[in-house]
């Protein structure tokens, strides 16, 4: 029986985003779905953040890090994974910096195939690692970095039987773009501007495409501006150069050359968005306000949004409504976490109450 997304909603069990939006996915009856009821994040108000802007401007961020395996992945790989079980395939292949090859390694066992991943030596965040670890993939490191990865995985794809699941697999496009579906539900519009941290491009193009086939279907009535963010050190789109040893706190969009890079900048135009870059500084001071003053413990490459944000927020129109996309959780990368903590850990206390309340203050 095929739920749809009101009766889902209605019966309160979210049946995973294929069967919620199966009528605007390229799926039939045929299609075995692999999931593990991805999508349905919160769009979450970040009021702090919004009195930072000012000018009665309505800030909210769709927490994607709730997803099954900790990203915005995995709305593209049940699609991916789906449309590969379909056609029979027995093995897929991906590189990473390292969301990817968790929600790969997931998705593919899930669907009884293996998975293969290539990651750059050094260059991924240990949550990330022992996720795709756990999950049972085959990870194998290079001496390089993403895009060379992605090269030969890309080479792989097409001399070997294996499939590629990373972002140019159209199928992870049309997953991905259900979180503009979201967005616009608990809008009940589309946003003014539309804030997301840019790497390989793919999500910004989803997005968009998301937007777009709402508004052609008249469930919204405006498209939003769309705002990318890459980090200081890997900023292609905005230097319009290859970089060709990307360097950032934010693993996750250490990308020098992003495979979608002709989409991305075909959705800056067509919605007269933007491309602009922030620094490490910037991103892990965004990350920390979310932490300490919202309550949302992100990846440090989905406070490229946030931060983007602020760094332009003389720009945004008096009482617009903005989304900042969170790619990722926190707890994909607890080393930068602890690293840039610079809140109190106190250790070595004496286990009495006296000590306890001593060093709280108290006495």
């Amino acid at each position: 029986m095929t739920l749809s997304l009101s009766t889902a909603k209605s019966n309160r069990v979210w049946p995973g985003l294929i069967e919620a939006y199966r009528q605007y996915l390229p799926v039939t009856e045929a299609t075995p779905i692999v999931t593990l009821q991805e999508g349905n994040t919160p769009l979450i108000p970040v009021p702090t953040i919004a009195q930072l802007v000012g000018r009665q401007v309505r800030v909210l961020v769709k927490y994607d890090g709730l997803n099954p395996t900790g990203s915005f992945k995995d709305r593209g790989m049940t699609m991916a994974i789906s449309k590969a079980k379909e056609a029979g395939v027995q093995a897929v292949i991906c590189a990473s910096t390292g969301n990817t090859s968790a929600a790969a390694a997931a998705y593919a066992k899930r669907g009884g195939m293996r998975a293969f991943v290539l990651i750059p030596e050094g260059y991924v965040a240990l949550g990330k690692l022992a996720q795709a670890l756990v999950y049972g993939a085959e990870v194998f490191s290079i001496k390089g970095n993403f895009d060379q990865a992605l090269k030969i995985v890309q080479e792989m794809a097409m001399s070997y039987p294996v499939t590629l699941v990373n972002s140019v697999n159209p199928y992870r496009l049309e997953g991905q773009k259900t979180a503009a579906f979201e967005v616009v539900e608990a809008l009940g519009d589309a946003p003014d501007w539309l804030c997301i941290p840019v790497g390989n491009a793919g999500n910004i193009t989803a997005y968009w495409m998301g937007f777009c086939e709402y508004h052609q279907l008249g469930k919204c009535l405006r498209l939003p501006r769309m705002m990318g963010f890459q980090a200081a050190g890997a900023a292609p789109l905005i230097t319009g150069q290859v970089v060709a040893h990307p360097d950032t706190v934010a693993t996750a969009i250490r990308i020098g050359n992003p495979a979608n890079w002709e989409k991305a900048i075909a959705v800056q135009s067509a919605s007269r968005g933007q491309f602009n870059a922030v620094t490490d500084a910037e991103i892990l001071e965004a990350y920390k306000l979310l932490a300490s003053e919202e309550g949302i413990f992100c990846e440090p490459a989905s406070a490229a949004s946030v931060a983007g944000m602020l760094k332009v927020k003389d720009q945004i129109p008096t009482g617009a409504t903005v989304v900042c996309v969170l790619t990722g959780n926190g707890l994909k990368d607890p080393a930068t976490a602890i690293e840039h903590n610079q809140n109190s850990f106190s250790q070595g206390i004496a286990p009495s109450l006296a000590a306890v309340a001593k060093v709280m203050g108290f006495e």
